[in-house]
């Protein structure tokens, strides 16, 4: 692999180690997740991943897990945080094959490498996520029905596991690790690196298509129709309307354009705002987000819109509000994301938005995204079926609405999105997801003690309390 190419503006692309500690020492009293509900613990930061991860239980990168996958199970626990391990190690123009340390985020790979014409094979919702992230969440984006997650394009990984040995491990070499590591949120060990190919694209520019859909049927069917013609598919769902309209909102599909469609310059540098204060608990309530719902359906004036977008707007609409959780105000909020098995057919994903929006906790963001086959990660999200998300408030309320919200899932046979989750029961997590014995024998072998907890497998898993 060649260590000599340049960025854009002139940096190398793959730094030298300094080996200058910058941080090992506490930075608060609390972590959260990109939720806002703490848990007490702290967090120790260097740009020197591998003799830091010695001894740790838990490794976190920019915190945006929503719920408690990042948090520590115990107060003591020591828990590294990865982001100053950010390094690109390696990279090859011609094959596109990238190393670089679990740190490295998404945002600095898309600022360096979409001038270059290459971007990440799959990229989640939100760019502020670090290769390590990708890798234990096992991230899915708008193009899972082609290309599935970020997982199954990884070469390899080298980690640090639980009894401090140091290994590399990848689809030929310890699959089994590999590919328990692959969506098993951190508990098979700490990812120190990560190589993967990234995918070489016609232009920096998004050709895309927005439909106006005025139900639930109707975006099912246009979805449907959408994978077959597109590469990039999703769709927003104002889940707070009922009756004949409900989950009407704006399907969206995409593809990179090629570089006749394109414009001659390249996309200008995101603008970015930040929410500027918590809102007060009562800001965001039902009649808010009916009000915020209807202004933004009705906004999609036109039935139909096409056009050319940068890659942001396309890929994080939500980025562009920097700290925009504080909208929920300070008692935090959930997203609750499952899968409905295309088995369990279109009436099925509309028995749930009746019994969401009957339950009463959504807000205005609910997405929802056609998935296809499962990978081979063993607790890898996605499976072949409809993925909805929905944010909520966290309210005296959340249990009960989380609860019986997973009974439906349950019962269709789908399961939820550990990245995202922080209120379901370990009872109904075992119900949901029958290769759990399959990941607690890696557990059995590869933490016998189980030194590797975070308060997530706490909750679900019973680890240490």
């Amino acid at each position: 692999m060649t260590e000599s190419a340049l960025a854009p503006d002139g940096d190398p692309l793959v730094k030298p180690n300094t080996g200058v500690v910058v941080a090992s020492k506490a930075v608060e009293p609390t972590l959260a997740g990109w939720g806002r509900v703490p848990e007490p613990g702290r967090e120790l930061l260097s740009e020197q991943l591998e003799p830091l991860t010695r001894g740790a239980v838990l490794s976190r990168g920019l915190g945006r897990s929503y719920g408690d996958s990042s948090l520590p199970a115990l107060p003591g626990d020591k828990v590294v945080a990865t982001r100053l391990a950010n390094r690109i190690l390696a990279f090859d123009e011609a094959t596109g094959v990238l190393r670089a340390e679990a740190g490295f985020n998404l945002n600095e790979l898309n600022r360096l490498f979409i001038p270059r014409g290459y971007f990440s094979p799959v990229t989640p919702g939100t760019k502020f996520v670090t290769l390590g992230g990708m890798v234990a969440s096992d991230v899915h984006g708008k193009n899972h029905h082609v290309d599935g997650c970020f997982g199954a394009h990884v070469r390899r990984l080298r980690m640090r596991l639980a009894d401090d040995s140091l290994l590399e491990c990848s689809p030929e070499e310890h699959a089994d690790l590999f590919w328990g590591t692959v969506g098993g949120m951190g508990l098979l060990g700490h990812v120190l690196e990560v190589e993967v190919p990234l995918k070489r694209i016609a232009s920096p520019w998004i050709r895309f298509e927005s439909l106006r859909v005025d139900s639930i049927e109707e975006f099912m069917a246009g979805l449907t129709e959408a994978a077959a013609q597109w590469p990039m598919t999703m769709g927003w769902i104002d889940c707070l309307n009922r009756g004949k309209h409900l989950g009407r909102g704006h399907l969206i599909a995409g593809r990179w354009a090629t570089p006749e469609e394109a414009p001659k310059k390249p996309p200008a540098p995101p603008r970015e705002i930040t929410f500027p204060v918590n809102l007060p608990n009562w800001a965001l309530n039902p009649l808010t987000a009916r009000l915020f719902n209807m202004a933004y359906y009705w906004r999609h004036v036109k039935r139909k819109i096409e056009g050319i977008v940068a890659p942001d707007p396309f890929f994080y609409p939500l980025d562009a509000i920097l700290e925009w959780n504080r909208g929920y105000g300070s008692r935090g909020f959930t997203q609750y994301q499952c899968v409905i098995p295309r088995a369990a057919g279109a009436p099925a994903v509309r028995e749930f938005m009746d019994l969401l929006t009957r339950l009463g906790g959504a807000s205005p963001l609910c997405v929802i995204k056609d998935c296809g086959p499962q990978g081979n990660g063993v607790l890898s999200f996605p499976l072949e079926g409809t993925s909805i998300a929905v944010d909520m408030a966290v309210s005296p309320g959340i249990q009960q609405i989380v609860d019986r919200l997973n009974e439906f899932v349950i019962a269709t046979g789908g399961r939820i999105y550990l990245t995202k989750d922080r209120f379901t029961r370990a009872d109904h997590y075992a119900a949901m997801e029958p290769r759990l014995p399959q990941f607690i024998a890696l557990r059995d072998r590869w933490d016998p003690t189980r030194r590797l907890r975070s308060a997530q497998s706490r909750r679900l898993l019973g680890d240490a309390a």
